[in-house]
């Protein structure tokens, strides 16, 4: 049984404390060995529920939604921002109001972007085809729906089916107004 509690694998996003100080050769033997079994245990090809459990990521995937829906979105445009493509545009979305997108809204964008792909228009830049002004109203009310009506049991089912899924969730933190901190 205490052989099993030392074999055991570390639990995938937890923080493990490395020190860098003096050590003796049996301590680096012990490294060594415990990462050759992390290794062998984590492949990049396992999704992420091998890691996570579920009920882990229904809790963040709560609390990135009781997030986002605390992030107010802007009211005021003011400028007219051009785009190549509809990741690029909501980009420049994110830096011009410095604000995240909901992860949903980011991999919208992402599948618009590919539709095009085969188009007779393929290679003109998105901004000549649609208007730009239209083009981020439509972002900003997808992002309204995600935002507001997204199950966070949903967003967390996607997350458990794909590995890189925090690619698409934006590390932009705005100072919420009714933050305490």
């Amino acid at each position: 049984m205490a052989q099993q509690a030392m074999e055991r694998e570390a639990p995938f996003g937890e923080q493990v404390d490395i020190s860098s100080g003096d050590s003796s050769s049996s301590d680096t033997d012990d490294r060594k060995t415990e990462n050759k079994q992390l290794k062998n245990n984590i492949t990049t090809g396992q999704p992420v529920s091998e890691f996570i459990s579920e009920d882990s990521m229904i809790r963040r995937a709560r609390m990135y939604q009781e997030y986002m829906q605390l992030v107010p979105i802007p009211t005021h445009r003011g400028s007219v921002i051009p785009f190549t493509s509809w990741a690029g545009l909501a980009a420049s979305i994110k830096q011009l109001y410095g604000q995240p997108l909901h992860y949903l809204t980011n991999v919208h964008m992402k599948q618009w972007d590919q539709m095009r792909f085969g188009t007779d228009d393929d290679d003109v830049p998105l901004d000549t085809v649609i208007h730009p002004s239209k083009a981020e109203a439509s972002i900003w009310l997808i992002e309204e729906v995600h935002r507001r009506a997204s199950s966070h049991h949903y967003i967390a089912q996607l997350w458990l089916t794909d590995p890189m899924y925090h690619a698409y969730v934006d590390p932009i933190f705005p100072k919420l107004q009714n933050s305490s901190k």
